[in-house]
């Protein structure tokens, strides 16, 4: 097989260890305009993959951001989650041809990460009001636009794993 049509998706995780300071020169070559959005994505489900091809399709990259372990723990969606570990999440998300890159974060939300690189788009899922989109009023105020997106298929990673158990 010829090496030039090889794949290597996993160059698109961006190692954990990285500082948030060092994250703007290791974007830099990322197509703009720049979308950003952020999630635990534990257990990748329908709902998760068509939101992420609707965020792609408001910039030319999109950017993930992951919880890592430590803080799903913290989001009290159960005492067995996250399912799977984050350095699992991070590759499973990064074969997806829609992202172009994946990061974590270890806070409770993205903000310095969002401070950080400061994407053209701001993304959440509708179930957020764009008011409470974190890090909104800093991308609105460096003149990038903050989504809201409307659920094409409602999917949930709690819903799915209460059907496992059951």
């Amino acid at each position: 097989m010829s090496s030039d049509r090889l794949l290597d998706t996993q160059s698109k995780v961006v190692d954990p260890a990285i500082s948030i300071a060092e994250l703007p020169e290791k974007l830099a070559s990322l197509a703009k305009p720049v979308v950003f959005t952020n999630g635990c994505f534990d257990i990748l489900h329908r709902g998760h993959t068509t939101y992420l091809e609707q965020a792609r399709n408001l910039g030319a990259s999109l950017v993930v951001g992951v919880n890592t372990d430590e803080s799903v723990r913290r989001q009290n969606k159960g005492s067995d989650r996250p399912i799977n570990a984050l350095e699992d999440r991070m590759s499973v998300l990064a074969s997806l041809a829609c992202v172009d890159a994946v990061i974590c974060f270890h806070e409770d939300t993205p903000l310095k990460v969002i401070k950080a690189i400061m994407p053209d788009h701001l993304v959440k899922g509708g179930d957020w009001k764009i008011v409470d989109i974190v890090g909104g009023a800093e991308v609105a105020d460096n003149g990038g636009e903050v989504h809201s997106l409307e659920f094409k298929y409602q999917r949930s990673t709690t819903s799915l794993l209460e059907k496992i158990r059951g």
